[in-house]
């Protein structure tokens, strides 16, 4: 399999098995149903002063409402400590209508 070039690459022979391992993490924390879907992404920084690496997690309830939250941490280093607090998940939820591109 070839490596994708572009922020969307993989960087580590081990990304899979640490992307299963935060999923995880995320959907204890939360508290997920088994259903609810988890998307984990490590992205190369395009804007200027960000880290160079960042990791997006995004998850649908079974309200299907997307959110999402950005850790300015590559995938390996993300922790539960890097995590809101389970109660805030609501708080999480993506507006398509404010159109803000820094989270």
């Amino acid at each position: 399999m070839a490596a994708l070039d572009g922020p969307f690459r993989k960087k580590r022979a081990t990304g899979a098995v640490e992307t299963r391992a935060l999923k995880d993490v995320v959907r204890a924390h939360f508290r997920l149903g088994p259903d609810d879907v988890v998307m984990i992404t490590e992205l190369d920084c395009q804007v200027p002063g960000c880290p160079p690496l960042e990791t997006v997690i995004a998850f649908w309830c079974e309200d299907g409402k997307r959110r999402h939250l950005k850790v300015f941490k590559p995938l390996h280093e993300v922790s539960t400590d890097d995590l809101p607090p389970w109660w805030m998940k609501n708080a999480l939820i993506y507006d398509d209508e404010i159109g803000c591109s820094c989270c």
